[in-house]
Parts: C-alpha cells; sequence; structure tokens
C-alpha cells in the first residue's frame, strides 16, 4: 500500500491521507482527481482500518462510478465490492428501495424519463384546459424541475408565485403532474433525490441508520452539485464529519441544470474546519494548451485561483483557422484529419469535435459524409429513443408496475388490438373516477359496462398476467425474447417486412446483448434493477468508444473526456458566447468556464476555428471572432491574423445586389433595385442558380403561414423524408419547428426556410 501511495504527487499524497473532518480538493482539468479518489478509498481501508461498507462515494455518471469502482478493487481487491459507490441517483434510488412505503409509494415505482415527464405534463395541460401554445410542455416542465431542485413542493412553489399569472399557472400543472405521479406509482429523475431527503428527515430511523454507516463521505465533480444534493451530502455527512469532495470551480457549466458554484465556493464555510488543496499538475495536456487555458480563465473573477502545469512539454501552437462559411470551416477540419492520419498514423478514435449548439453538425456532418468518413454524434437520437426499445421498455414497465398508465397506454395498440382513442379516453375517465390503475380497469372492463374493450383486451391481459408471474424466476433477456412473442411484437415487425422494420428488429436484438451484459455483470438480477439502469444512464454512458469514428459533440456533453486532437469550432461572438450571455457577467463567466473545458479535452493538438458568415436556424449572420480566442496569447497561436479583430466589417452592413453572371459563378455587386438580402461573397454563391435560389428563399419565406405547424402532426422535408413535429417554438418572427424524422433522428428547423409540407 505505501508502494501505491508512493506513486502520487505530494499533493496528491496529501489529498489521500487527509482522512479526518472536511476536506476540499481543487483538482484542476487532467490532474488525476480520480486517481486522488480510488487512492483515498484504498487508504482508508487498508491503513486506517475503516470497513468498505462504512464508505460512501458519489459521482455524477455510472461510466465514472464503474471506472471508480475498477480502481479501486485493482487496489484492494474483491473486498471493494461491499462498498457503496455510484452516482447521486442510483445512491438514493437503493435507500427508497427499501423506505419509499414511508411517503405513500411501493417498492415497485418506476422511474419516467424525460419523455414519460413531457407526457405527463400534456395530459395535465389537456386536463387543465391550458393553452399549449402558451405552455409549451418543454418550458413547463423546466420550470417545474427548476422548483425541484430549489427543494420547492407544489404548496410551496405557489406561495412565490407573487401573483404572476404564467407562474400561477404553473403551479396548477405542477400540483396536478405531481398526483399523476403518484397515481402511477412513479417518480422523476428530481423527485429521487428529494424523496430520500424527506424520507431521511421525517423518519429518526432511517436517518440515523445511514448517518452512523457512512462514517467517510467522498464526492466528484462537488462543483456542479445542485441545492437538493447539497442538502443530502450535509445530512449523511453531518454525524462523523469525515467529508472530501473533489472539483473545479472553474469547470462549472451545468447552471442550466441547476447546478449551484456557490456550493464548492463556499464549503469551507458550510463545513467548518475545512483543508483545502489544489492539485495543479496537468497529467494530459500539452504546456502550450494550458497556457492558453490559463490566460481564457484568468478573465474570470474566481476564488480559487490555480496555474496548471505540466511535465509533457510545449507541444504545437494551437491552429486558429477562419473560414469563409461553414462549409469552408467542415473542409479545413476534414483536410487536417487526413493529414494527421497520413502523417501520424492516428485513427478517426484521436479525434472529437466540439461545439456550442447540437445544431452546429449539419454542415461537418455534411462534409464528413461527402468524404465518407465515419463518425459518431453523442447526443443525437439515442437509443433508448427509438420507437421500438421505447415499445419493449414500456412492456417491461407495464410487466413491473401495472399502476404505470403511461407504458399501458403506450403499448395497448402496439401491435394493434382494437382499443381506440375513444375507448381509452373512457378508459382514463373511469380510471380517475373510481382511483384505480387504467390496468386495473380494463381488466375488469365487464364491470364497468365497456364490453368491447374487454373483449379486445382479454388476450392482452392474459399475456401480462402471466408475465408477471413468470419475471422473477427469468433472465431478463429471456423475459424480453418471451414479452415479444407472446404479444405479437416480434411477428408484427416480421409482417411488415420493409427495411425500417428490418433495421427495428435488429435495434431490438442490440437491446437483448444490453439485457444479456446487464446478467453477466449482476449474478442476482432483478427487472426493477434493470429498468432502473436503463432509465439512469445518460449519452456518455451509452457511447460505443471502440467503434473507429470520429466523435461529434456539444461542449457540454465533452466534459470529463479527452481525446488526443480537438476542434472547437464556431469560435464567434454571438454564437460561443451565445448572445443571451452577452452582457451578462454571470452567464459570460460560465460561457467562459465552458470554453476552458473545450480547451482542455485536447491532449496533443488544438484547432480552434470560426467562420466570416454562417448561416444558422435557417438566417445568415456575419459575427466577429470570439472573445475566448482573442483572450490566448498570439505567441501561443498559429494561424491567427489580427485583421480577425476588426470590429467595423462591411459585413455588418446590409446591402441590396444585382447579380452578374461569370463562367461558373456570380458575382452580387451593392444597388437598389433588387430587394434586399443578407451580405453574401462570391464564394457562397458557386453558381447562378445558386444565387438565385438563395434569393428567391428569402424572398418567399415571408409568405410561408407559421399557424399550420402544431404539435403531432407529420411532415416531410425534401432532404430529411417524413417526422413527426415535437414541438413549435416562436422566435421573432419565425419559428423553430422541433422533429423526430423517421430516417435521420432530431433536427430543429427554422420553419420559414424549411420547407415543411403537412402530411398528416
Amino acid at each position: 500500500m505505501n508502494n501505491i501511495i508512493d506513486e502520487l504527487n505530494d499533493k496528491q499524497k496529501e489529498a489521500a491521507i487527509s482522512v479526518k473532518g472536511p476536506c476540499l480538493v481543487i483538482a484542476g482539468a487532467g490532474s488525476g482527481k480520480t486517481k486522488v479518489l480510488t487512492h483515498k478509498i484504498a487508504y482508508l481501508i487498508e491503513k486506517e482500518g475503516v470497513r468498505p461498507w462504512n464508505i460512501l462515494a458519489i459521482t455524477f455518471t455510472n461510466k465514472a462510478a464503474n471506472e471508480m469502482k475498477e480502481r479501486v478493487e485493482n487496489l484492494i481487491g474483491d473486498v471493494a465490492k461491499d462498498m457503496w459507490i455510484g452516482t447521486f441517483h442510483s445512491i438514493c434510488v437503493r435507500i427508497l428501495r427499501r423506505y419509499i412505503d414511508r411517503i405513500g409509494f411501493t417498492s415497485s415505482f418506476i422511474i419516467f424519463d424525460s419523455s414519460d415527464q413531457r407526457t405527463l405534463v400534456k395530459q395535465c395541460l389537456k386536463q387543465l384546459n391550458i393553452d399549449d401554445k402558451m405552455f409549451n410542455d418543454r418550458a413547463v416542465l423546466s420550470e417545474i424541475s427548476n422548483a425541484k431542485n430549489e427543494m420547492l413542493e407544489p404548496e410551496q412553489y405557489k406561495l412565490r408565485t407573487n401573483n404572476e399569472i404564467r407562474k400561477e399557472t404553473i403551479a396548477k400543472v405542477y400540483e396536478m403532474y405531481q398526483k399523476k405521479l403518484r397515481e402511477n406509482n412513479a417518480i422523476d429523475f428530481d423527485d429521487i433525490i428529494n424523496y430520500t431527503i424527506k424520507i431521511l428527515s421525517e423518519n429518526p430511523d432511517v436517518l440515523d441508520y445511514y448517518s452512523e454507516k457512512f462514517e467517510y463521505v467522498l464526492v466528484d465533480e462537488y462543483q456542479d452539485t445542485n441545492k437538493a444534493q447539497f442538502t443530502l451530502i450535509s445530512i449523511l455527512a453531518a454525524r462523523h464529519g469525515n467529508i472530501t469532495v473533489v472539483g473545479d470551480n472553474d469547470q462549472g457549466i451545468y447552471s442550466f441544470r441547476g447546478a449551484d458554484i456557490s456550493n464548492i465556493l463556499n464549503f469551507e464555510k458550510d463545513f467548518p474546519g475545512t483543508k483545502i488543496i489544489k492539485l495543479e499538475q496537468n497529467y494530459r495536456c500539452t504546456q502550450n494548451i494550458l497556457d492558453a487555458a490559463n490566460a481564457v480563465i484568468k478573465n474570470n473573477e474566481t476564488k480559487y485561483e490555480k496555474k496548471l502545469w505540466t511535465e509533457n512539454g510545449k507541444g504545437t501552437p494551437i491552429n486558429v483557422y477562419r473560414g469563409t462559411d461553414e462549409y469552408d470551416e467542415a473542409n479545413f477540419i476534414v483536410e487536417n484529419i487526413n493529414r494527421l492520419r497520413r502523417e501520424e498514423y492516428m485513427k478517426y478514435t484521436d479525434f472529437a469535435v466540439l461545439y456550442r449548439m447540437n445544431s452546429q453538425s449539419r454542415s461537418i456532418e455534411d462534409i464528413l459524409r461527402r468524404e465518407n468518413i465515419p463518425y459518431k454524434i453523442i447526443g443525437g437520437l439515442k437509443f433508448y429513443e427509438r420507437k421500438e426499445i421505447k415499445d419493449t421498455i414500456a412492456y417491461l414497465r407495464l410487466i413491473q408496475n401495472t399502476s404505470d398508465n403511461l407504458s399501458l397506454v403506450r403499448i395497448i395498440n402496439e401491435p394493434k388490438r382494437g382499443i381506440g382513442r375513444t375507448s381509452l379516453e373512457n378508459v382514463e375517465q373511469i380510471a380517475i373516477q373510481t382511483e384505480n390503475s387504467m390496468y386495473e380497469v380494463i381488466k375488469r372492463a365487464d364491470e364497468f359496462g365497456l364490453n368491447r374493450v374487454f373483449l379486445n383486451s382479454r388476450e392482452f391481459i392474459s399475456q401480462i398476467e402471466e408475465l408477471k408471474a413468470k419475471k422473477d424466476n427469468m433472465k431478463i433477456s429471456d423475459l424480453i425474447k418471451e414479452t415479444l412473442n407472446k404479444t405479437g411484437y416480434t411477428k408484427a415487425l416480421e409482417d411488415e417486412d420493409t427495411a425500417e422494420a428490418e433495421t427495428r428488429l435488429e435495434n431490438i436484438e442490440e437491446f437483448l446483448t444490453v439485457a444479456m451484459e446487464f446478467e453477466e455483470q449482476f449474478a442476482e438480477n432483478s427487472l426493477e434493477e434493470f429498468l432502473e439502469g436503463i432509465t439512469l444512464s445518460s449519452d456518455i454512458d451509452n457511447a460505443d468508444t471502440e467503434e473507429d469514428s470520429i466523435t461529434l459533440m456539444t461542449l457540454h456533453s465533452a466534459k470529463g473526456l479527452e481525446f488526443p486532437v480537438v476542434f472547437l469550432v464556431g469560435m464567434e461572438e454571438g454564437i460561443f458566447p451565445g448572445y443571451k450571455s452577452i452582457g451578462e457577467p454571470k452567464e459570460l463567466e460560465e460561457e467562459r468556464r465552458l470554453c476552458y473545458v473545450g480547451i482542455t479535452r485536447a491532449k496533443q493538438y488544438l484547432f480552434i476555428s470560426c467562420a466570416r458568415q454562417r448561416t444558422i436556424f435557417g438566417s445568415t449572420s456575419c459575427n466577429k471572432v470570439s472573445r475566448f480566442v482573442e483572450e490566448i496569447p498570439k505567441e501561443l497561436m498559429e494561424g491567427y491574423d489580427e485583421t480577425f479583430e476588426d470590429k467595423t466589417s462591411k459585413a455588418y452592413e446590409d446591402y441590396n445586389f444585382e447579380w452578374k453572371y461569370g463562367n461558373d459563378s456570380v458575382t452580387a455587386y451593392k444597388t437598389t433595385d433588387i430587394p434586399r438580402i443578407k451580405p453574401q461573397t462570391q464564394y457562397a454563391f458557386r453558381t447562378a442558380e445558386s444565387f438565385l435560389n438563395n434569393l428567391n428563399k428569402q424572398q418567399t419565406a415571408n409568405n410561408v403561414d407559421l399557424t399550420i405547424y402544431k404539435a403531432g402532426q407529420k411532415v416531410y422535408h425534401k432532404k430529411f423524408g417524413e417526422g413527426k413535429i415535437n414541438y413549435v417554438e416562436p422566435e421573432g418572427d419565425d419559428a423553430k419547428v422541433d422533429i423526430t424524422f423517421e430516417k435521420v433522428g432530431h433536427k430543429r428547423l427554422m420553419a420559414k426556410y424549411a420547407g415543411l409540407e403537412v402530411i398528416d
């Protein structure tokens, strides 16, 4: 054990052996924070004689938790299996399964994911006769989530509405939303932690058990904690006072999720006697990359100032490129990928392209497809959001918990069983009146005079009852197979005999692989644990790290990852930082922290790019180079041109144009006769036809009737094919249309320019 501790540098070692009282470890990017946590756990068990089950270690992702478990086991062996290591949510679910009956739920409760939550909010809006155009389900759900992050129950939220009509309306939705969750014997993500706190606070015996049990509490990524998470940690660590948190105030980037950076900034005040240790030696990046990160972040006001350094060497300069437009920028990315693969034999997995918004990936994807370069997007249409997977999970959830009305409604006619919308509405009304689940009403449909429902549902009810009786004695993979076969779901896809159905069957096969991997990992497994694992998983947890492809993702998704080569794209004012944060000091500082995170994902090479003009959400803009680029010392960069900083470019002016044919291009001239369009360059229009198409687009966009687009409609797009509108969000004189396309997944388009055709 002494040899293992000796592997640590002086500051890491100090953090690992500081075992008594509160300890705050300020860990810079790539400074080995996971190594410190795992070695501290091993030190506590091996040297301090602490029993593994008296240690609680909390992370933010399943991937991080599994990595921590594996590292501790490598250090001290199987004894590590007896300690509690997991995410906030998985730890709390473990407590809830044992004690949730104290607050009126049964132990077979289910966890609603974001899609389920939106469905439930829509039901509430409809039942309360609230206009869903005025109260978008996503916006309402976001407000409810924010209230829960502040630990405000519906009545408490209502008292804070200050007579604001909008908030008073949301308070009504919040109250009904919680009531419906309880009717479904379900909780959402935010409830997981809040209900755990509620049980601990209201039940002295439960609090006494866990506060005594956990002699040592360790928390990773502490800068990302919200009020509820802080409260939970404080309660559990109060008795023994041995709490170690590791985090970096310069990497606090999740305020939009409710994260409160003041938790880390006020830690020594909240836990008197705190020992503060800074980890500043970086093991990931070159010194040039670290110097750039240090230079950017020093422009923020910060409490725990640090300066990252490394023994990795100076490295190459940061390559900066300003393209003509987003396609020129994408070509720059591809050229450098091909060059580094050719010159340094790099794999595609060595490259990551990071952007501020998902919509920026479109032009990059176009060029990667053209060049036949494999890529994957983290944060696109998720595997678990595909229809056939959600259907399968809904069957499993109903088998686990027949009070789950949402799952029942989803699969009662998958495949078709002749139970129409009107029948389901009648079932729902009876369920509300009699305080039964919809499943129970359908099961006893003859008693309620629903004769047609009774006849059409007999086989379905019989199948679910049989599967319920078998579930505890079957492997999960076998249960899935039998469910899909008995219910006719697999046969319906086989009978469809289309390429799309074949793809769906392949996805179900992949889901069976997920189940078998779960069975291998957990010898004693249960359906409820399997469903929990799926619901609590994240994009990063499910990312395929073995496939040789380039990774495209947002900067927020990249947190915690590293790549030999990173491209930071769209580094322009208005894009990054975004327009909404400019002029808002607090938000601008978070944007700068996000830039710091992006820079420090790169191990060897960092490329920064921007464009003179960019078309996004259907509108073209010309922005100056991001202030974050200007904050990097010029001697650290190559390719940077002082003209990038020109703040009075004519690109900001509105022009009128006339056009003139050339051999293979068209040139635009300033005039007063042609309808106004945004300024363009000769490069942007390679043919006269493209110029005329662009001009025609802008002339016809104003004639689009935005009122025809509604949530739930099926639409057709000439490039993306058929899709379904999720929601419509007004933006200025236009509207963003959020659509899930059957072939290409999720897209957000500006209605005026998308050319959408309503087909349903």
